[in-house]
């Protein structure tokens, strides 16, 4: 590794999330001498406020819906008499603390200098860093800021009873009644969780249908099993007024009929998207602008360089067509550092980066919807199998179904999943789009029986010709 001269040194990456701790930990493996600046903690939204504490608790909540599944359908007498909130709350943070100390243990053992402090460009190679001081970029500069909540005008959270994303899991208690406002991945998530505790849930789209970047079919299969579940599902709708009181909060809400419904519960969580971070970051001291979103935009997407030369950016402060996904934010810590330390790396392919919602029923996603190969003129052989065609989706009993878009005598394009577990099931889909293959390459291929994924084999033997089960 480089000899530190100085203030100085061969990377520095301003943000320690995800994109931020990735691109240190590979830069230094290459035998680069990074400072890494992060004003809170190492591992950033994902894994502090996101990702890993609301999937340890979307976990619990399984467990939940199992013993419900376990009384209704199989015969075993069993029910929940109660849910100790300080006990998940416990096991939620010990697992995030036990996550935490192994990123700070990888990066220490890489040699990566963590300073704990906020950090300013202050020209195109040096950054400032609060109680360290000036640092020289030998080689460049990442920006991994990350995002935060977007909030509605005239809102405001307070973390009790309007709560967003990154404090919902933090609020005292489990409310009884919840108005969840966004049908994103993450709206749906909090929906899906609430229920499963016993809340009753509203959850309230603009758009006209949930999760709207996927598939058609997939909104329409999500929406069913939500509602199966029991959460009132708004869609085509708006939240006109919010009035916070003394124990929830009352709000008006215009349903795709146009009428107004007056709502009322204990909570209300906000999860409209999220907007990038460059408070006191200063992009403009080196040359570089944030646009009209926030975000701060490469010059060249093959290496997530900027217009300034040696100034890359990582993670959600990107711009589509990166997803903000923390999955990606990984792909792309590898190129950058790969890139600055002068090796010839492939850009991210985000066509090919999976897309999972953590609800119940699942959804997970690659590549194109019908709708999107459609709109570029491509002609498309679409293949659609539900779960239940399946002796392992019986025994299941949560529907769901598998979606295969492919070119008409080509390559796969798209594979949309949802259903239990589809989570786990999306990375053959991965690496089917990844590798360009084609319905037949897969349909060459034997799927264990039974499982859920014998659908999948199923659904590219039907359009490779050659279905069995499914005619």
């Amino acid at each position: 590794m480089t000899q530190r001269q100085g203030n100085e040194a061969d990377v520095i990456v301003i943000g320690g999330g995800t994109g931020g701790y990735s691109t240190a930990l590979r830069a230094a493996a290459l035998g680069l001498e990074v400072v890494l600046a992060e004003r809170d903690k190492v591992g950033g939204t994902c894994l502090h406020r996101g990702c890993i504490p609301s999937k340890a608790m979307l976990h619990a909540a399984e467990l939940v819906d199992g013993i419900a599944e376990a009384r209704d359908r199989w015969g075993v007498k069993a029910s929940v008499d109660s849910v100790d909130w300080s006990a998940l709350v416990a096991t939620r943070d010990d697992i995030v603390s036990r996550n935490h100390k192994g990123v700070e243990g990888h990066l220490s053992h890489a040699g990566v200098v963590v300073v704990r402090g906020s950090a300013e460009l202050t020209s195109p190679r040096t950054v400032r860093i609060e109680g360290y001081g000036e640092v020289s970029a030998r080689r460049g500069i990442v920006l991994a800021t990350g995002s935060r909540p977007r909030m509605l005008p005239g809102l405001q959270a307070d973390g009790h009873r309007v709560v967003t994303s990154d404090d919902a899991l933090f609020a005292p208690g489990l409310p009884q009644s919840v108005l969840v406002l966004g049908g994103g991945a993450i709206g749906v998530e909090y929906a899906s969780f609430h229920r499963s505790m016993g809340a009753e849930v509203i959850l309230v789209e603009a758009a006209e249908r949930l999760v709207p970047l996927e598939d058609a079919d997939v909104s329409r299969h999500l929406t069913r099993g939500l509602k199966k579940r029991g959460i009132d599902v708004q869609v085509d709708a708006r939240l006109l007024e919010t009035e916070v009181l003394e124990n929830g909060i009352r709000a008006t809400v215009r349903t795709a009929r146009g009428e107004t419904r007056a709502v009322e519960a204990e909570r209300l969580l906000v999860a409209v998207g999220r907007v990038p971070v460059t408070d006191g970051l200063g992009p403009e001291r080196a040359g570089l602008a944030a646009d009209e979103r926030g975000y701060v935009a490469p010059a060249d997407w093959s290496r997530l360089e900027t217009a300034v030369p040696g100034i890359h950016v990582v993670g959600d402060l990107l711009p589509p067509p990166s997803l903000g996904l923390a999955h990606a934010s990984f792909a792309e810590g590898l190129l950058v550092a790969e890139t600055l330390a002068g090796l010839s790396s492939p850009p991210v392919d985000y066509a090919a980066v999976p897309r999972v919602t953590y609800s119940s029923p699942q959804t997970a996603a690659v590549g194109l919807s019908e709708a999107e190969a459609r709109a570029r003129g491509i002609e498309v052989s679409v293949n659609t199998m539900p779960l239940t065609a399946v002796a392992k989706g019986m025994v299941h009993g949560q529907g769901g179904v598998v979606k295969v878009v492919a070119e008409r005598e080509g390559r796969v394009l798209g594979v949309h999943l949802v259903g239990p577990n589809v989570s786990e099931m999306i990375a053959e889909s991965q690496l089917i789009v990844g590798w360009d293959a084609e319905p037949s390459d897969v349909a060459r291929h034997i799927h264990a029986h039974p499982t859920l994924s014998e659908a999948v084999g199923e659904t590219f033997l039907t359009l490779a010709g050659r279905g069995l089960h499914q005619q």
